[in-house]
Protein backbone atom coordinates (compact mmCIF):
# COMPACT_ATOMS: atom_id res chain seq x y z
CA UNK A 1 0.00 0.00 0.00
CA UNK A 2 3.12 2.62 0.96
CA UNK A 3 4.66 1.82 -2.34
CA UNK A 4 1.25 2.34 -4.15
CA UNK A 5 0.99 5.65 -2.90
CA UNK A 6 4.60 6.20 -3.66
CA UNK A 7 4.40 5.31 -7.46
CA UNK A 8 1.12 7.37 -7.69
CA UNK A 9 3.04 10.19 -5.84
CA UNK A 10 6.18 9.54 -8.68
CA UNK A 11 3.50 9.61 -11.58
CA UNK A 12 2.18 13.16 -10.19
CA UNK A 13 5.42 14.43 -9.71
CA UNK A 14 6.91 13.56 -13.11
CA UNK A 15 4.64 16.42 -15.35
CA UNK A 16 5.95 19.01 -12.94
CA UNK A 17 9.39 18.18 -13.69
CA UNK A 18 8.85 18.11 -17.58
CA UNK A 19 7.24 21.65 -16.95
CA UNK A 20 10.65 22.75 -14.87
CA UNK A 21 12.31 21.74 -18.02
CA UNK A 22 10.21 23.45 -20.71
CA UNK A 23 10.54 26.48 -18.65
CA UNK A 24 14.49 26.35 -19.10
CA UNK A 25 14.21 25.49 -22.93
CA UNK A 26 12.01 28.44 -22.89
CA UNK A 27 14.18 30.81 -21.15
CA UNK A 28 16.94 29.87 -23.77
CA UNK A 29 15.23 30.12 -26.96
CA UNK A 30 13.68 33.41 -25.45
CA UNK A 31 16.83 34.39 -25.20
CA UNK A 32 17.83 34.06 -29.12
CA UNK A 33 14.29 34.73 -30.73
CA UNK A 34 13.00 36.48 -28.61
CA UNK A 35 9.27 35.41 -26.40
CA UNK A 36 6.89 35.94 -29.41
CA UNK A 37 8.80 33.43 -31.73
CA UNK A 38 8.60 30.82 -28.95
CA UNK A 39 5.65 28.95 -31.05
CA UNK A 40 7.59 28.69 -34.44
CA UNK A 41 11.50 28.78 -33.31
CA UNK A 42 11.40 25.24 -34.22
CA UNK A 43 9.27 25.94 -37.95
CA UNK A 44 12.33 26.62 -40.26
CA UNK A 45 9.88 28.45 -42.29
CA UNK A 46 8.71 30.91 -40.11
CA UNK A 47 11.74 31.83 -39.05
CA UNK A 48 12.15 35.60 -37.83
CA UNK A 49 12.92 37.63 -41.14
CA UNK A 50 16.20 39.20 -39.18
CA UNK A 51 17.03 35.35 -38.07
CA UNK A 52 17.28 34.08 -41.77
CA UNK A 53 18.74 37.13 -43.23
CA UNK A 54 21.62 36.76 -40.63
CA UNK A 55 21.68 32.89 -41.64
CA UNK A 56 22.28 33.60 -44.94
CA UNK A 57 25.28 36.50 -44.51
CA UNK A 58 27.24 33.72 -42.44
CA UNK A 59 26.83 31.04 -44.86
CA UNK A 60 29.21 30.75 -47.74
CA UNK A 61 27.91 31.24 -51.61
CA UNK A 62 27.49 27.58 -52.30
CA UNK A 63 25.73 26.95 -48.85
CA UNK A 64 23.27 29.95 -49.15
CA UNK A 65 21.86 29.64 -52.68
CA UNK A 66 21.19 25.63 -51.27
CA UNK A 67 19.11 27.07 -48.43
CA UNK A 68 16.96 29.14 -50.25
CA UNK A 69 15.60 26.64 -51.57
CA UNK A 70 14.39 25.37 -48.39
CA UNK A 71 11.17 27.29 -49.10
CA UNK A 72 8.98 30.53 -50.72
CA UNK A 73 9.79 32.82 -47.94
CA UNK A 74 13.80 31.73 -47.42
CA UNK A 75 14.34 32.17 -51.36
CA UNK A 76 12.62 35.46 -50.97
CA UNK A 77 14.76 36.34 -48.48
CA UNK A 78 17.63 35.00 -50.50
CA UNK A 79 17.12 37.63 -53.04
CA UNK A 80 16.95 40.80 -51.16
CA UNK A 81 19.41 43.72 -51.73
CA UNK A 82 21.11 43.74 -48.35
CA UNK A 83 22.62 40.36 -49.10
CA UNK A 84 23.65 41.36 -53.11
CA UNK A 85 25.82 44.49 -51.89
CA UNK A 86 28.48 42.87 -51.36
CA UNK A 87 29.92 40.19 -53.77
CA UNK A 88 33.13 38.20 -55.16
CA UNK A 89 33.42 36.78 -58.11
CA UNK A 90 35.56 33.89 -58.68
CA UNK A 91 36.60 32.38 -61.51
CA UNK A 92 38.41 29.98 -62.49
CA UNK A 93 39.61 26.57 -64.82
CA UNK A 94 38.77 23.65 -62.60
CA UNK A 95 41.52 21.89 -63.99
CA UNK A 96 44.39 23.95 -63.14
CA UNK A 97 43.15 26.07 -59.79
CA UNK A 98 42.03 25.68 -56.56
CA UNK A 99 39.36 28.46 -56.58
CA UNK A 100 35.97 27.34 -56.33
CA UNK A 101 34.39 29.23 -59.40
CA UNK A 102 31.34 31.35 -59.29
CA UNK A 103 28.71 29.02 -61.13
CA UNK A 104 27.52 31.01 -64.13
CA UNK A 105 23.45 30.05 -63.90
CA UNK A 106 24.00 32.33 -60.46
CA UNK A 107 26.03 35.14 -62.39
CA UNK A 108 23.36 35.48 -65.03
CA UNK A 109 20.63 35.68 -62.13
CA UNK A 110 22.58 38.59 -59.96
CA UNK A 111 23.45 40.64 -63.72
CA UNK A 112 19.25 39.91 -63.98
CA UNK A 113 18.33 40.57 -60.74
CA UNK A 114 20.76 42.16 -58.47
CA UNK A 115 23.50 44.20 -60.69
CA UNK A 116 21.05 47.63 -59.02
CA UNK A 117 21.95 46.27 -55.56
CA UNK A 118 26.03 45.43 -56.38
CA UNK A 119 28.12 48.12 -54.38
CA UNK A 120 31.26 46.28 -52.63
CA UNK A 121 32.44 44.01 -56.11
CA UNK A 122 35.39 42.24 -56.29
CA UNK A 123 36.68 39.34 -58.87
CA UNK A 124 39.47 36.57 -58.12
CA UNK A 125 40.62 35.14 -60.94
CA UNK A 126 43.81 32.60 -61.71
CA UNK A 127 46.49 32.93 -63.88
CA UNK A 128 44.50 31.92 -67.02
CA UNK A 129 43.77 34.63 -69.71
CA UNK A 130 39.98 32.92 -69.68
CA UNK A 131 39.24 33.60 -66.34
CA UNK A 132 40.12 37.23 -66.71
CA UNK A 133 38.33 37.68 -69.95
CA UNK A 134 35.27 36.05 -68.35
CA UNK A 135 35.72 38.81 -65.63
CA UNK A 136 35.94 41.38 -68.16
CA UNK A 137 32.65 40.09 -69.67
CA UNK A 138 30.15 40.55 -66.62
CA UNK A 139 31.80 44.11 -65.84
CA UNK A 140 30.73 44.79 -69.49
CA UNK A 141 27.22 43.78 -68.56
CA UNK A 142 26.82 45.58 -65.20
CA UNK A 143 25.04 48.71 -66.90
CA UNK A 144 22.68 49.35 -63.96
CA UNK A 145 25.33 48.92 -61.17
CA UNK A 146 26.27 51.88 -58.63
CA UNK A 147 29.51 50.41 -57.16
CA UNK A 148 31.45 51.71 -54.67
CA UNK A 149 34.49 49.61 -54.35
CA UNK A 150 35.66 47.91 -57.34
CA UNK A 151 38.82 45.11 -56.89
CA UNK A 152 40.02 43.08 -59.81
CA UNK A 153 42.62 40.74 -58.08
CA UNK A 154 44.61 37.96 -59.60
CA UNK A 155 45.93 35.26 -57.77
CA UNK A 156 48.76 34.21 -60.06
CA UNK A 157 50.45 36.45 -63.15
CA UNK A 158 49.80 36.89 -65.95
CA UNK A 159 45.79 36.52 -66.26
CA UNK A 160 44.19 40.50 -66.77
CA UNK A 161 47.41 41.12 -68.92
CA UNK A 162 46.74 39.23 -71.72
CA UNK A 163 43.58 40.05 -72.14
CA UNK A 164 42.87 42.30 -74.96
CA UNK A 165 43.68 46.23 -74.33
CA UNK A 166 40.51 47.26 -76.04
CA UNK A 167 38.37 44.33 -74.35
CA UNK A 168 39.82 45.57 -71.14
CA UNK A 169 39.48 49.24 -71.08
CA UNK A 170 35.92 49.10 -72.55
CA UNK A 171 34.73 46.42 -69.76
CA UNK A 172 35.96 49.43 -67.19
CA UNK A 173 34.89 52.13 -68.88
CA UNK A 174 30.80 50.44 -68.16
CA UNK A 175 31.56 50.55 -64.61
CA UNK A 176 32.71 54.06 -64.24
CA UNK A 177 30.51 55.56 -66.65
CA UNK A 178 27.86 53.62 -65.20
CA UNK A 179 29.40 54.47 -61.34
CA UNK A 180 28.53 57.83 -60.46
CA UNK A 181 29.97 57.01 -56.25
CA UNK A 182 33.12 55.00 -57.38
CA UNK A 183 35.43 55.47 -53.99
CA UNK A 184 37.93 52.84 -53.90
CA UNK A 185 39.87 50.96 -56.73
CA UNK A 186 42.16 48.12 -56.41
CA UNK A 187 43.38 47.34 -60.26
CA UNK A 188 46.88 45.77 -59.57
CA UNK A 189 48.50 44.01 -62.82
CA UNK A 190 46.45 45.31 -65.37
CA UNK A 191 46.08 46.81 -69.14
CA UNK A 192 44.48 49.85 -67.38
CA UNK A 193 45.35 53.08 -69.18
CA UNK A 194 45.04 57.00 -70.18
CA UNK A 195 42.10 56.85 -71.58
CA UNK A 196 40.47 54.60 -69.23
CA UNK A 197 41.62 56.74 -66.26
CA UNK A 198 40.09 60.04 -68.31
CA UNK A 199 36.80 58.44 -67.74
CA UNK A 200 36.88 57.27 -64.34
CA UNK A 201 37.99 60.97 -63.48
CA UNK A 202 35.10 62.64 -65.38
CA UNK A 203 32.50 60.30 -63.98
CA UNK A 204 33.94 59.93 -60.09
CA UNK A 205 36.11 62.85 -59.45
CA UNK A 206 34.09 63.77 -56.21
CA UNK A 207 34.03 60.47 -54.83
CA UNK A 208 37.95 58.47 -55.65
CA UNK A 209 39.28 58.32 -52.47
CA UNK A 210 41.95 55.25 -52.81
CA UNK A 211 43.49 53.96 -55.79
CA UNK A 212 45.66 51.06 -56.51
CA UNK A 213 47.09 50.75 -59.92
CA UNK A 214 50.61 49.16 -59.30
CA UNK A 215 52.52 47.36 -62.45
CA UNK A 216 49.79 48.82 -64.60
CA UNK A 217 52.22 49.51 -67.68
CA UNK A 218 49.72 51.37 -69.89
CA UNK A 219 49.44 54.32 -67.74
CA UNK A 220 51.47 56.90 -67.89
CA UNK A 221 52.55 59.86 -65.58
CA UNK A 222 50.43 62.17 -67.54
CA UNK A 223 47.84 59.72 -66.95
CA UNK A 224 48.04 59.63 -62.83
CA UNK A 225 48.10 63.54 -62.82
CA UNK A 226 44.88 63.97 -64.27
CA UNK A 227 43.97 61.70 -61.35
CA UNK A 228 46.13 64.28 -58.87
CA UNK A 229 44.34 67.15 -60.38
CA UNK A 230 40.81 66.41 -60.65
CA UNK A 231 40.22 63.58 -57.72
CA UNK A 232 40.96 66.31 -54.53
CA UNK A 233 39.32 63.90 -52.16
CA UNK A 234 42.22 61.33 -52.54
CA UNK A 235 43.02 59.88 -49.64
CA UNK A 236 45.39 56.66 -50.78
CA UNK A 237 47.32 56.19 -53.74
CA UNK A 238 49.67 52.83 -54.63
CA UNK A 239 51.62 52.71 -58.07
CA UNK A 240 55.06 52.54 -59.96
CA UNK A 241 58.02 54.77 -59.03
CA UNK A 242 57.93 55.11 -63.24
CA UNK A 243 54.72 57.01 -62.35
CA UNK A 244 56.00 59.32 -59.52
CA UNK A 245 57.06 62.57 -60.13
CA UNK A 246 57.89 66.02 -59.18
CA UNK A 247 54.34 67.14 -60.91
CA UNK A 248 52.64 64.39 -59.15
CA UNK A 249 53.51 65.03 -55.50
CA UNK A 250 52.82 68.88 -55.96
CA UNK A 251 49.25 68.34 -57.23
CA UNK A 252 48.98 66.35 -54.07
CA UNK A 253 50.19 69.27 -52.33
CA UNK A 254 47.76 71.41 -53.39
CA UNK A 255 45.48 73.43 -51.59
CA UNK A 256 42.47 72.19 -53.09
CA UNK A 257 43.69 68.34 -51.87
CA UNK A 258 42.47 66.53 -48.65
CA UNK A 259 45.62 65.30 -46.66
CA UNK A 260 47.08 62.04 -48.59
CA UNK A 261 46.96 59.43 -46.16
CA UNK A 262 49.15 56.55 -47.69
CA UNK A 263 51.20 56.72 -50.90
CA UNK A 264 52.75 53.29 -51.86
CA UNK A 265 55.49 52.86 -53.98
CA UNK A 266 56.56 50.20 -56.17
CA UNK A 267 60.31 50.34 -57.27
CA UNK A 268 60.49 47.13 -59.41
CA UNK A 269 63.56 46.37 -61.80
CA UNK A 270 63.24 42.49 -63.56
CA UNK A 271 66.68 43.10 -65.47
CA UNK A 272 70.07 45.03 -63.98
CA UNK A 273 70.26 47.81 -66.14
CA UNK A 274 67.13 47.95 -68.00
CA UNK A 275 65.92 50.66 -66.42
CA UNK A 276 67.44 54.19 -65.57
CA UNK A 277 65.60 55.37 -62.52
CA UNK A 278 64.83 59.06 -61.94
CA UNK A 279 65.31 61.45 -58.73
CA UNK A 280 62.36 63.14 -56.77
CA UNK A 281 63.42 66.43 -56.08
CA UNK A 282 63.84 67.13 -51.73
CA UNK A 283 61.13 70.09 -52.34
CA UNK A 284 58.75 68.11 -54.02
CA UNK A 285 58.64 65.53 -50.80
CA UNK A 286 59.05 68.47 -48.51
CA UNK A 287 55.60 70.18 -50.20
CA UNK A 288 53.95 66.96 -49.89
CA UNK A 289 54.83 66.38 -46.06
CA UNK A 290 53.95 70.05 -45.39
CA UNK A 291 50.07 69.44 -47.40
CA UNK A 292 49.12 66.22 -45.61
CA UNK A 293 52.13 65.71 -42.45
CA UNK A 294 50.86 62.74 -41.20
CA UNK A 295 51.31 60.50 -44.52
CA UNK A 296 53.05 57.14 -44.63
CA UNK A 297 54.92 57.13 -47.41
CA UNK A 298 55.95 53.19 -48.20
CA UNK A 299 58.26 51.80 -50.85
CA UNK A 300 58.83 48.32 -51.98
CA UNK A 301 62.07 48.08 -53.71
CA UNK A 302 63.12 44.76 -56.22
CA UNK A 303 66.11 46.43 -57.64
CA UNK A 304 69.64 45.02 -57.95
CA UNK A 305 72.30 46.55 -56.08
CA UNK A 306 73.55 48.76 -58.90
CA UNK A 307 70.38 50.08 -59.48
CA UNK A 308 69.92 52.29 -56.38
CA UNK A 309 72.19 55.14 -56.95
CA UNK A 310 69.13 57.26 -57.83
CA UNK A 311 67.61 57.14 -54.03
CA UNK A 312 68.23 58.47 -50.39
CA UNK A 313 70.64 60.92 -51.37
CA UNK A 314 68.75 64.01 -50.19
CA UNK A 315 66.76 63.75 -47.01
CA UNK A 316 63.08 61.33 -48.18
CA UNK A 317 59.80 61.32 -46.11
CA UNK A 318 59.73 57.50 -46.49
CA UNK A 319 57.59 55.95 -43.28
CA UNK A 320 58.30 52.20 -44.23
CA UNK A 321 60.38 50.87 -46.36
CA UNK A 322 60.77 46.87 -47.37
CA UNK A 323 63.72 45.39 -49.45
CA UNK A 324 63.09 42.37 -51.51
CA UNK A 325 66.26 41.55 -52.70
CA UNK A 326 69.96 42.30 -51.75
CA UNK A 327 70.78 46.44 -50.25
CA UNK A 328 74.30 47.32 -50.03
CA UNK A 329 75.82 48.69 -47.04
CA UNK A 330 76.18 52.35 -48.27
CA UNK A 331 72.79 51.90 -49.44
CA UNK A 332 71.61 51.07 -46.23
CA UNK A 333 74.00 53.98 -44.66
CA UNK A 334 71.94 56.99 -46.61
CA UNK A 335 68.78 55.56 -44.43
CA UNK A 336 70.37 56.56 -41.53
CA UNK A 337 71.08 59.95 -42.67
CA UNK A 338 68.24 60.61 -44.97
CA UNK A 339 65.08 59.22 -44.08
CA UNK A 340 63.93 60.58 -40.57
CA UNK A 341 60.42 59.74 -40.35
CA UNK A 342 61.00 56.20 -40.84
CA UNK A 343 58.98 53.64 -38.79
CA UNK A 344 59.60 50.36 -40.68
CA UNK A 345 62.84 48.73 -41.92
CA UNK A 346 62.60 45.15 -43.30
CA UNK A 347 65.91 44.09 -45.08
CA UNK A 348 65.91 40.63 -47.11
CA UNK A 349 69.21 40.19 -47.84
CA UNK A 350 72.58 41.84 -47.65
CA UNK A 351 75.47 39.99 -47.67
CA UNK A 352 78.56 38.98 -45.66
CA UNK A 353 79.36 42.54 -44.22
CA UNK A 354 78.45 42.81 -40.60
CA UNK A 355 75.53 46.19 -40.68
CA UNK A 356 76.56 47.28 -37.03
CA UNK A 357 77.25 50.68 -37.94
CA UNK A 358 74.44 51.02 -40.32
CA UNK A 359 72.17 49.67 -37.71
CA UNK A 360 73.29 52.14 -35.45
CA UNK A 361 73.12 55.25 -37.61
CA UNK A 362 69.63 54.29 -38.23
CA UNK A 363 68.66 53.82 -34.12
CA UNK A 364 70.15 57.17 -33.60
CA UNK A 365 68.72 59.18 -36.44
CA UNK A 366 65.61 57.27 -37.10
CA UNK A 367 63.68 58.63 -33.65
CA UNK A 368 60.16 57.12 -34.82
CA UNK A 369 61.12 53.49 -35.65
CA UNK A 370 59.17 50.82 -34.09
CA UNK A 371 59.62 47.65 -36.46
CA UNK A 372 62.76 45.87 -37.73
CA UNK A 373 63.45 42.77 -39.85
CA UNK A 374 67.05 41.14 -40.98
CA UNK A 375 67.06 38.77 -42.97
CA UNK A 376 70.50 37.16 -45.01
CA UNK A 377 72.20 39.73 -43.35
CA UNK A 378 74.59 39.76 -40.49
CA UNK A 379 75.06 41.56 -37.19
CA UNK A 380 77.40 40.94 -34.42
CA UNK A 381 75.72 40.57 -30.99
CA UNK A 382 77.68 43.13 -29.51
CA UNK A 383 76.21 45.66 -32.63
CA UNK A 384 72.87 44.41 -32.18
CA UNK A 385 72.62 45.00 -28.71
CA UNK A 386 73.45 48.20 -29.37
CA UNK A 387 71.05 49.01 -31.50
CA UNK A 388 68.51 47.92 -29.47
CA UNK A 389 69.48 50.16 -26.55
CA UNK A 390 69.41 52.87 -28.37
CA UNK A 391 66.10 51.89 -29.60
CA UNK A 392 64.41 50.91 -26.52
CA UNK A 393 60.96 49.70 -25.97
CA UNK A 394 60.04 51.72 -29.02
CA UNK A 395 60.70 48.47 -31.03
CA UNK A 396 57.22 47.10 -31.01
CA UNK A 397 58.17 44.43 -33.50
CA UNK A 398 62.03 42.69 -33.80
CA UNK A 399 62.13 40.02 -36.29
CA UNK A 400 65.75 39.01 -36.63
CA UNK A 401 66.59 35.71 -38.03
CA UNK A 402 69.27 33.61 -35.41
CA UNK A 403 71.46 33.16 -38.47
CA UNK A 404 72.12 37.03 -38.56
CA UNK A 405 73.15 37.38 -35.26
CA UNK A 406 77.43 36.76 -35.16
CA UNK A 407 78.48 35.64 -31.58
CA UNK A 408 81.44 37.90 -30.23
CA UNK A 409 83.69 37.69 -27.18
CA UNK A 410 81.14 39.61 -25.09
CA UNK A 411 78.39 38.24 -25.89
CA UNK A 412 76.83 34.44 -26.79
CA UNK A 413 73.49 33.61 -28.51
CA UNK A 414 71.74 32.80 -25.01
CA UNK A 415 73.70 35.66 -22.85
CA UNK A 416 71.94 37.87 -25.87
CA UNK A 417 68.14 37.05 -25.75
CA UNK A 418 68.15 37.91 -21.91
CA UNK A 419 70.19 41.55 -22.62
CA UNK A 420 67.76 41.93 -25.66
CA UNK A 421 65.01 41.67 -23.50
CA UNK A 422 65.47 43.72 -20.48
CA UNK A 423 66.12 46.62 -22.97
CA UNK A 424 62.82 45.60 -24.58
CA UNK A 425 60.95 45.12 -21.68
CA UNK A 426 59.51 41.95 -22.89
CA UNK A 427 60.65 38.67 -23.63
CA UNK A 428 62.21 38.31 -26.88
CA UNK A 429 64.29 35.33 -28.92
CA UNK A 430 65.46 35.30 -32.55
CA UNK A 431 62.77 33.81 -35.07
CA UNK A 432 63.58 30.68 -37.03
CA UNK A 433 62.03 32.01 -39.43
CA UNK A 434 60.94 35.87 -40.63
CA UNK A 435 57.46 36.99 -39.47
CA UNK A 436 57.45 39.59 -41.98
Amino acid sequence: MKRARQKAVGEKEAPQTSEKGKKQKTSLYGSVFGESDLHTSMDWGNLPHHVILRIFQFLPLVDRARASSVCRRWNEIFHIPDLWRRFEFELNQPATSYLKSTHPDLIQQIIKRHADHLQYVSFKVDSSTESAEAACNILSQLVNCSIKTLGLISTAKPSFMNVAKAHFASALTVVFVNSKSLSSIKIDDTPLDDPSLKVLVANNSDTLKLLKMSSCPYVSPAGILCVADQCHGLKELALNYYILSDELLLALSSEKHVDLEHLRIDVVSENPGQVQFHTIKKQSWDALVKHSPKVNIVMYFFLYEEEFDAFFREETPVTHLYFGRAVSKAMLGRIGMNCPRLIELVVCANGLQPLDDELIRIAERCKNLTAMGLGECEVTCRGFIEFVKMCGGRLTQLSIMEEVLIPDNDYSLDRLHLEVSKHLGRMWFPDMMPTW
